[in-house]
């Protein structure tokens, strides 16, 4: 089959359209790309549909990268028109560009979030906003053939007359954190991302405090800033944290990688209830044992490879980094069980699976 990664997608902030190329590849499909990386955050594109401003210069930069984008369909018809087309991460508008461009291919949406349901996390507010959010959800998956989920909580929030598209694949990990891992890391407990709600960065910075107060507060590393920062830094106070705002993603699996231990997510938002998050694939793959808010959909794609605690709950996640700390025996025992199963079902040639069994 000849697929064709499609849209504006940006491999380097969202591996995760590259881990699903990647895997159609391992499964012999001829896979080409046609990609106009349009550098904008989430925040970004959801303040463009709340503030006339944002809009002009979302869709100013959106519109350039799609002229690029229809030019570039001239290599890509013929012989060498694809069999299906794959519209990577945040391809709400790209889906809705395909689908006029190639009107009779299959098309595959790669839908990590809801629009809606991310403004809501990130505090969005306004009955207008959420109609028009929601209602671009619903356009991005009538337009495609097949949609991608991350977890089946996502996938059941599909509208019910669409919910027949829905294929969930985890989101995995690049080879370059499996190649990172480290068999003794230098460092304690990292924690990287965007300080938002879903994250429970001010759960992990009460988690720190009461580490620091006890005088058990290991080497930890914060990676990141967002709309927590200021609040996260106000809680840790004097506490002694290496803070890192921002790292390339070429580095970051290194970085990650010389800690023992990765913290995943400890939000008690709606969302937060919903995902597993890159992070903790991510710092699975590079060997860190990995603790994380015992939610469902975690818990089913974890299983025994990974620490839970409750979300929001800063006393049990103290306890639980301690316990990992001083227990060297426990945490190797973690570390492997991280690294084991994420080399079992979280490189791009396991992860493909579902979506390839739906394209035969």
């Amino acid at each position: 089959m000849r697929i064709l990664g499609f849209g504006t997608y940006n491999i380097a902030a969202h591996p995760r359209v590259g881990i699903l190329l990647e895997g159609l590849r391992d499964r012999g499909h001829t896979v080409d790309e046609l990609n106009e990386p349009l550098r904008v955050s989430t925040e970004g594109r959801v303040a463009a549909l709340s503030s006339p401003s944002a809009a002009l210069t979302f869709f100013g930069r959106l519109a350039k990268n799609w002229i690029r984008l229809i030019a570039g369909t001239r290599r890509h018809r013929g012989s060498r028109r694809p069999d299906a087309i794959l519209v990577g991460y945040l391809g709400h508008f790209d889906v809705l560009l395909a689908r006029i461009l190639y009107p009779r291919t299959t098309i595959i949406l790669d839908h990590l979030i809801y629009a809606a349901d991310t403004a809501a996390d990130r505090g969005a507010k306004g009955g207008v906003l959420n109609r028009i959010l929601t209602g671009l959800d619903r356009l991005a998956i009538t337009a495609a053939d097949i949609v991608v989920y991350d977890t089946t909580a996502h996938a059941d929030l599909a509208p019910a007359p669409l919910q027949h598209k829905g294929v969930v694949v985890p989101v995995g990990a690049p080879d370059a954190w499996f190649e990172a891992r480290q068999e003794y890391p230098i460092s304690g407990v990292v924690f990287y991302g965007l300080y938002t709600p879903l994250q429970g960065t001010p759960t992990i910075a009460r988690a720190l405090r009461i580490l620091a107060d006890s005088g058990d507060l290991p080497p930890v590393t914060m990676i990141g800033t967002g709309q927590d920062y200021e609040e996260v830094r106000e809680i840790v106070g004097d506490a002694d944290i290496t803070w890192i705002d921002w790292a390339e993603s070429t580095e970051l699996p290194a970085i990650v990688a010389s800690h023992a231990i990765g913290l995943g997510i400890f939000g008690t938002t709606d969302k937060a209830q919903r995902v597993v998050p890159n992070k903790v694939y991510q710092s699975m793959a590079a060997g860190c044992a990995t603790i994380t808010s015992d939610t469902a959909p975690q818990r089913a794609m974890l299983g025994n490879a990974a620490t839970y605690v409750p979300a929001g709950d800063p006393a049990a996640l103290a306890d639980a980094i301690r316990t990992l700390v001083n227990d060297d025996a426990r945490r190797e025992e973690m570390r492997g069980r991280a690294f084991d199963l994420a080399s079992r079902s979280f490189t791009h040639s396991a992860v493909i699976t579902p979506l390839e069994e739906r394209l035969s």
